[in-house]
């Protein structure tokens, strides 16, 4: 064995302080880095139910227009499931609308797939029930209407138009504002209000596969989707662009980006504290052992060798509190992700509660980047080595 690391067997820190001082660094390092990620995939998730990572519309993205709507059956789809990430193409219909329940009047945005409410509520919808939708939890909190109430609502173009809607659910969203109400309806029920045929949509709506949902993957899916559109469409066919969510939303993903500076500042802020605390810990560890680095000194070992005996020490004490600081952590985000312990305005984060997301190469990659520092800052204390003389120090002791 080593004789360095068989003599730091023998050597400990007896200041509880520095490892719960590391302890608490790397657990505020990897909730910071779990809640970023948290932040990230929830709100990934919630612009995919609303608009689907990529978008298929008209060149003008007005999926509203009653005048302009494309092909659910274009031949270019035939190419699209042939990109790997797309995990698959969804027809939409969409419509703005007007929701009243007795006094309770509210805008909503109607969306219409194929899977229809029956998506939001994971239960088979009769077939007896007529113009079945999902409403969000924030529309039935404004408007008082629940599972198994009728819904009025109203559509202005050309002309008024009126319907009778059946809530067969109440969805959450993780995406949710008062100017983000989607109602879900059935397909159908949207082109017939909309006098469309079964191959008339509003827009096509590319899902992608949860490991391609990053910033660079989207943006190149979204410019091969557009490159095989403009080569495999017909000329009979309805013009369209592909768009995908972040340029739909740049301001959401702006604002990951700032969360993102923010997680950066604190993990060099925790790694310096933690980096200092165990300066001050192996400063006191040394000035307590003088005798006995004189002593090895006297015995023939070099300045390194002693460095390698406390540095190791120190490795142990730094790999304790960063396991004690991932476990707190993991637990944390483990309960968090199934209660929603601390709730957050939707108004303002856009989610109801603090999401965590568990990114074991994140996580791994923080502390491995964490302890690498903290490690470098600990030679600095080590040059206190080469100032003792073994000569006075065995005199003394």
């Amino acid at each position: 064995m080593d004789a360095s690391f068989f003599i730091s067997r023998r050597l400990r820190f007896r200041r509880g302080i520095v490892t719960a001082s590391i302890a608490v660094s790397f657990l505020v390092m990897i909730l910071a880095v779990s809640i970023s990620s948290g932040f990230r995939h929830a709100i990934r998730d919630g612009l995919s139910e609303v608009v689907g990572d990529i978008q298929l519309t008209p060149p003008d993205q007005n999926v509203l227009d009653e005048s302009s709507p494309i092909e659910a059956e274009a031949e270019y789809l035939r190419s699209l499931g042939q990109i790997e990430g797309i995990d698959s193409v969804i027809p939409v219909v969409y419509r703005a609308g007007i929701v009243k329940n007795g006094d309770n009047i509210h805008g909503v945005l109607f969306k219409g797939t194929v899977s229809g409410p029956q998506s939001m509520s994971g239960t088979e919808i009769p077939d007896s029930i007529p113009l079945p939708v999902s409403i969000p939890k924030r529309l039935s909190e404004i408007t008082s209407l629940e599972c198994g109430d009728r819904m009025l609502a109203y559509f202005v173009g050309e002309k008024v138009r009126m319907r009778q809607f059946n809530v067969v659910s109440v969805h959450d969203v993780m995406v949710e504002a008062d100017d983000n109400l989607v109602v879900v309806a059935e397909l159908s029920d949207l082109q017939r209000l909309l006098d469309w045929d079964r191959n008339e949509v509003s827009a096509m709506e590319i899902i992608l596969d949860p490991s391609y949902k990053d910033e660079e993957a989207v943006k190149e899916i979204t410019m091969t989707v557009g490159t095989i559109v403009n080569a495999y469409s017909e000329d009979s066919e309805s013009p369209v662009i592909a768009t995908s969510s972040m340029s739909k939303f740049p301001q959401i993903f702006d604002w990951l980006d700032l969360i993102d500076f923010n997680v950066f500042f604190i993990l060099l802020l925790m790694t310096i504290v933690a980096g200092f605390n165990m300066i001050s810990g192996l400063l006191i560890m040394l000035f307590e052992n003088i005798p006995t680095i004189g002593l090895l000194k006297a015995l023939g070992m070099t300045d390194k060798a002693i460095a390698k005996v406390f540095l190791s020490s120190s490795a142990v004490l730094v790999g304790k509190g960063m396991l004690a600081g991932n476990a707190l952590a993991l637990i944390f985000c483990l309960v968090q992700g199934y209660t929603g312990l601390i709730p957050l305005n939707p108004e303002n984060y856009f989610v109801s509660s603090v999401p965590v997301h568990i990114d074991p190469a994140w996580i791994l990659a923080a502390d491995l980047t964490a302890f690498v520092a903290i490690m470098l800052l600990l030679l600095i204390p080590c040059i206190f080595i080469s100032k003792v003389d073994p000569a006075d120090t065995v005199r003394v002791s």
